[in-house]
């Protein structure tokens, strides 16, 4: 693969795209769940995609059931779930792997040789499609230096 732009994607409705949708834009990726301790990072996510979206933020959310089988519905019960408990409006696509050998080629790309420790970790990708950051999955979205490492990225033109 050229580079994480290339990598087919699914959206959560089962339509197909890759990252290059959002060429030139800052992005935040995160594997998700439903049913999770951290579930309650939907409203950080969602705030910080509803302040920044303007300047170029997008957050992408990647639902997977790899941790306690916190994300054990399908994608259509994944989306309405947070669109009703949440008001997620920012992208989510369909239900992948985050670890293991069925592991997702994007995060093959993001993670390289280290595992995904849990639901909600997030990486900042820049608008060079580079990874900028990486951040816990206990690093609540409204962190100081998650905040700073958004603030950073949107600032490169």
């Amino acid at each position: 693969m050229a580079s994480s732009f290339d990598i087919p994607l699914k959206r959560i409705d089962g339509s197909e795209t890759t990252l290059a949708d959002y060429a030139d834009k800052v992005l935040l990726v995160v594997n998700v769940a439903s049913k999770c301790g951290l579930t309650p990072q939907y409203d950080g996510l969602e705030a910080l995609y509803a302040k920044y979206k303007d300047r170029g933020l997008v957050v992408v959310g990647f639902p997977a059931n790899n941790f306690a089988g916190q994300e054990p519905g399908s994608n259509e019960e994944i989306a309405d779930f947070c669109r009703s408990t949440y008001g997620v409006d920012f992208p989510m696509f369909a239900k992948i792997s985050v670890k293991g050998e069925d592991r997702h080629p994007l995060y093959d790309w993001l993670a390289g040789d280290e595992d995904i420790t849990w639901n909600f970790e997030k990486f900042l990708i820049g608008r060079d499609g580079a990874i900028a950051a990486r951040f816990s999955p206990k690093t609540v979205p409204d962190d100081p230096a998650v905040v700073a490492a958004i603030e950073t990225a949107l600032a490169v033109a």
